[in-house]
């Protein structure tokens, strides 16, 4: 900011403190003394209005804020350049070094505790109540607005408190899928197979591979179904449709696993236009430690029988 408009806006703020200041003493200096029954010779609705004095109360609240204004102004920045001298803060308070003084603070008091339990393995994390707690507000805080507070997914997001893995639910694969985020793609078919390949192709899903019936009425040949799914398919989902976890790819056997819907007409949708995931990288906001924690809380999930036996 320019000297100039520094000078402007300092001389604007202090110039309407000052007015406002003698505005308030200007008016009790008018006012009348002590109680009086002279009205101010208006009514409404057959109420007057009596000229009696403002409370004394209420004039020194209009005081005390024009009092706190200047008080905070010397504190903090308002006045053009202006950087304040609140204590604590070389060179003035600014909301980054404000976040940065909580960051810091919460780093001396939170650290010792994230770096006892980066030292141990997941799952051994997994088992201590006091680590699951905090896993548990990380989620909350984090992760549920997408995979729901009870962990069990939405359309498009997985639920995290069963056995069915994109990627790989051992521990330290979790906690990469945590820490770097993952990102994953379904081509569209539609033009490729036409109508009618998507729609055998989508029997074939539906009815062999997950093990679910078809509506009444379904007119669709599973066995060129079979024949498109082996032509297109299984170079990401297998040979059987169990599905490779290191490209992402569902296993076809599990509907749990279709995040999008399991109905025909989903299934039919998905296979048209394809889907496209994403699940943001979140060390940068948590660090590896916290995502450490948040890691065993995600794996507790799914392993409860599990870490309660251990």
């Amino acid at each position: 900011m320019t000297a100039f408009w520094s000078w402007y806006i300092t001389l604007l703020t202090l110039g309407t403190l000052a007015a406002l200041l003698w505005l308030v003493f200007a008016t009790r200096k008018g006012e009348s003394k002590g109680i009086t029954e002279k009205t101010m010779g208006h009514a409404f609705d057959g109420i007057e209005e009596y000229d009696n004095p403002l409370p004394k109360w209420w004039f020194l609240l209009f005081v005390g804020t024009i009092v706190f204004a200047a008080g905070y102004l010397v504190l903090y920045p308002g006045l053009g350049n202006w950087k304040g001298v609140f204590p604590g803060y070389e060179g003035g308070w600014t909301q980054v070094k404000q976040w940065q003084h909580e960051q810091d603070k919460a780093a001396e008091q939170y650290g010792p505790i994230f770096a006892k339990y980066a030292a141990m393995p997941i799952d051994a994390v997994a088992q201590d109540a006091d680590a699951l707690k905090m896993g548990g507000r990380l989620f909350a805080t984090y992760c549920a607005i997408c995979h729901g507070s009870d962990a069990k997914g939405a359309v498009g997001f997985p639920n995290l408190t069963d056995h069915v893995w994109r990627w790989g639910g051992e521990p330290e694969t979790i906690k990469t899928t945590i820490l770097g985020g993952r990102q994953a793609a379904m081509p569209a078919w539609g033009e490729i197979l036409g109508d009618d390949g998507v729609r055998n192709v989508a029997a074939y899903v539906r009815q062999d591979l997950g093990k679910l019936k078809l509506p009444e009425g379904t007119q669709a040949d599973v066995v060129a179904g079979q024949q498109v799914f082996a032509s297109n398919c299984q170079a990401c989902h297998g040979p059987e449709g169990k599905g490779m976890p290191m490209m992402g790819a569902p296993d076809l056997t599990q509907p749990s696993a279709w995040i999008y819907g399991s109905s025909l007409a989903q299934l039919q949708q998905t296979i048209r236009y394809g889907r496209n995931g994403q699940m943001p990288a979140q060390e940068q906001y948590l660090g590896s430690d916290k995502v450490h924690i948040l890691a065993a809380y995600v794996y507790s999930l799914s392993n409860k029988a599990d870490t309660a036996a251990k």
